[in-house]
């Protein structure tokens, strides 16, 4: 029988800490290379791989469409397939909060699982560390990942050319509301699902055999304007986009109404933007829709050779607007 509770001991290295590694965690993401309770895994590559690295802090734990568990495969996921590589391994260390209550390490940790299945990737090195109550907020999580490079081309700012198309995989600012709502301070429900999920099944297939593809990220904390304005920077050029052809649902455009926000800086954590050739643009966008992550992608605008530096927005007005790069998140501790 297990405690109810987190209490330090957990987290010492003794007995109580063998006995968390084996029941929540060994038991669920178990496999012949974690078994082994090494203090490194040993694995062999041939290939060029990616690897990435992510801390998880959000708030609260559980919110509509996900918890902090999904989150963490799907944040290192999607930062290893946006740059061309398929995931294998992911790393795991927990910074839990004293008192956190045992149930819910288990329903984190059986996330962890579900996600990590559906995204096909093992689990092979982990860590759980406890700290006193108040030095932390209830769990934190680190991951790491590492990928095979599977893309036909490699995928940077250096490939991006004039009259290359931006395409966005799907509707925009859903999990930033989902986990906004989730909050007691909000009271209200906006019946928004966060969009968060795996984007190796969408993006991979066409990263495999398109070399038309110039440049991938996803759009998470910053949301679309942030991801724009790094590509805009980070290559020399400008870049124009029609506010017409960028998906935002009914409820998240009533949202942002209510508290005046801009879905375009809102965050997504299932959401890519895609910089494309010209000639490519549509059939890409085609394939994107044909899978469910992306029945609402789109093309929103284009590469300009001025002005550089800078993200131009035509307004559903007519008129235009610069779309700068934020000085800080709308939404805190969304990931």
């Amino acid at each position: 029988m297990h405690e109810e509770k987190i209490v330090l001991g957990h987290g010492s290295g003794g007995r109580l800490t063998q006995a968390l590694v084996k029941d929540v965690f060994l038991s669920r993401l178990g496999n012949p290379i974690i078994a082994e309770l090494s203090d490194a895994a040993v694995i062999s590559y041939e290939d060029r791989i990616a690897f990435t690295t992510d801390s998880f802090v959000v708030q609260p734990l559980f919110f509509h469409g996900g918890d902090i568990g999904k989150l963490a495969v799907c944040g290192t996921v999607n930062d290893l397939v946006v740059q061309g590589a398929q995931p294998e391994y992911l790393s795991l260390a927990l910074i839990i909060e004293e008192g956190l209550e045992y149930r819910i390490l288990e329903k984190v940790a059986d996330s962890l699982s579900r996600q990590a299945q559906k995204a096909g990737v093992r689990f092979i090195a982990g860590d759980v560390k406890v700290v006193e109550k108040g030095s932390c907020d209830k769990l934190f999580i680190n991951t790491s990942g590492v990928g095979r490079i599977v893309s036909k081309v490699p995928l940077s700012f250096r490939q991006i050319r004039e009259h290359d198309q931006i395409i966005l995989t799907s509707d925009i600012g859903r999990h930033g509301l989902a986990v906004l709502a989730g909050r007691k301070t909000v009271g209200t429900d906006l019946g928004i699902k966060s969009d968060c999920a795996s984007l190796d099944s969408l993006l991979l297939p066409i990263l495999r055999r398109s070399r038309a593809v110039r440049f991938v990220r996803d759009a998470t904390r910053g949301g679309v304007a942030t991801v724009l304005n790094e590509i805009a920077q980070g290559s020399g050029v400008g870049i124009v986009v029609s506010e017409d052809r960028i998906p935002v649902s009914s409820k998240v455009r009533a949202a942002c109404e209510l508290f005046g926000f801009d879905p375009l800086y809102l965050a997504n954590e299932g959401s890519a933007v895609l910089v494309v050739a010209p000639q490519e643009a549509p059939g890409i966008t085609a394939a994107l829709r044909r899978h469910p992550l992306g029945r609402k992608a789109a093309i929103i605008g284009t590469v300009t050779a001025k002005p550089k530096g800078l993200v131009i927005s035509r307004t559903t007005i007519g008129t235009q607007r610069l779309l700068e790069m934020t000085e800080a998140e709308i939404i805190p501790r969304i990931c």
